[in-house]
């Protein structure tokens, strides 16, 4: 079956990692060398540098360095951090999912709708919503893994599809009547000055972390992602696993659309599209720090705090509005940049971005 996902590296030493169990040496012999310390942590220096500089910069540092500010920009990136992690697994496999925003949206609807227009007890809801997200995520596996169609437009157009899905049934309404206490405690009270929210995207966050680097899926993913012909020689199943890829992604995406109707306290007939670039922009950051050249966990968490943090920081210091969406853009473009450049000297299992 013709391989229809973008290539992202064409060297094949990556594959040895899912029967070793192990990644691949940082050294070749190819002119290949091991990241320095200000590659594989810079954008991590740079982040500290940005807290630093605006908790000293008179006209923000008080509020800035507030508890309510930290609690406030922490629980506000605790669905986009879901959504990011959500990409990983597209991403790690050599595709693109532009639909987890709208997937996101949808299952916080269903579980909106599950409880307030139909009765259904909280749990039954919640996990209404979760496997709406893994089903549409299945879909998608089929239809670029059986069907060979190219993720970009499978996913896009899942992503316009579910948004038209939406705003039919709500009608461009909020669902906001009798979501239970349960749900909204989650995405308004804390533990112990922590939002409970943002326990819950740590959680998933060591989840996925633990999928992608400690067992056989996440090692085949990245497999795939390096080469996937290369992959296919060597006994893998690329159609699976792309078809895994997608239904985990969707699968996350669904949590995610829980912890957004926690964060709103409402179902909107928002058709999640706002939440995809901020995703993508965390995710490509997180191919420039600690495992270079391939999107992981803790450079996704880096990603989404460096941009909240940035954002925060300059609305504090009085930046206008239109600031968010041009550092957003901006961010995503040094991502991508940066990226394309390392393709020039790329380290071991490096992503062609």
């Amino acid at each position: 079956m013709p391989d229809a996902s973008p290539n992202l590296d064409a060297a094949p030493d990556a594959l040895t990692a899912p029967h070793r169990g192990s990644p691949p040496p940082a050294v070749t012999g190819h002119g290949r060398s091991r990241p320095g310390i200000l590659e594989r942590y810079g954008l991590l220096l740079l982040l500290l540098g940005i807290v630093v500089f605006f908790a000293a910069l008179p006209s923000s540092g008080e509020a800035f360095r507030s508890m309510a500010n930290v609690q406030a920009v922490l629980a506000s990136q605790a669905v986009g951090l879901t959504v990011a992690l959500a990409l990983l697994f597209p991403m790690a496999a050599g595709c693109f999912d532009f639909s987890v925003g709208a997937v996101t949206a949808l299952s916080s609807v269903v579980a909106a709708a599950s409880v307030s227009h139909y009765g259904l007890p909280l749990p039954v809801a919640l996990l209404l919503a979760t496997a709406a997200g893994a089903l549409i995520g299945s879909i998608l596996g089929i239809l670029v893994a059986r069907f060979a169609m190219n993720p970009f437009i499978a996913t896009l157009g899942m992503a316009t599809l579910l948004g038209g899905a939406i705003f039919a049934y709500t009608n461009g309404l909020q669902i906001s009547k009798d979501i239970p206490a349960a749900v909204t405690d989650l995405g308004s009270l804390v533990w112990f000055g922590v939002p409970r929210i943002v326990v819950a995207a740590a959680f998933i966050a060591l989840v996925v972390w633990f999928v992608m680097n400690h067992t056989p899926l996440g090692r085949h993913l990245f497999a795939v992602g390096s080469n996937a012909s290369a992959a296919r020689l060597v006994g893998l199943n690329v159609a699976r696993i792309k078809f895994l890829a997608f239904a985990m992604s969707g699968l996350v995406s669904g949590v995610a659309g829980v912890l957004l109707l926690a964060r709103q306290g409402s179902a909107t007939s928002d058709n999640g599209m706002n939440m995809l670039f901020p995703a993508l922009t965390a995710v490509f950051l997180s191919t420039i720090v600690i495992d270079r050249g391939r999107p992981s966990v803790p450079g996704t968490v880096i990603g989404v705090l460096f941009v909240a943090v940035s954002i925060s920081g300059l609305t504090l210091a009085g930046a206008p509005a239109w600031m968010s969406p041009v550092f957003n853009g901006a961010a995503l473009l040094l991502a991508v940049g940066v990226a394309g450049i390392g393709r020039a000297r790329p380290g071991p299992g490096a992503a062609q971005l």
